[in-house]
């Protein structure tokens, strides 16, 4: 997902969206424990992932 795409979203959008990824994260961090995952650089763009859509949460409840 683009930095353009994320600022788009709006706030309750940006927070449901970072529920997903956080859940995403939890299932992709158990599996690669339990076995190694097929693409371990999901996780890493999960987990930035996951910072962006905390900034722009921030960013927005700051303006507002």
């Amino acid at each position: 997902m683009k930095n353009s795409e994320i600022r788009a979203l709006s706030l309750e959008e940006l927070q449901q969206k970072l529920v997903g990824e956080k859940e995403a994260y939890q299932k992709l961090t158990f599996a690669h424990a339990i076995s190694p995952v097929e693409n371990p650089m999901k996780i890493k763009e999960t987990r930035k992932l996951i910072a962006r859509l905390q900034t722009e949460i921030k960013a927005k409840e700051l303006a507002n």
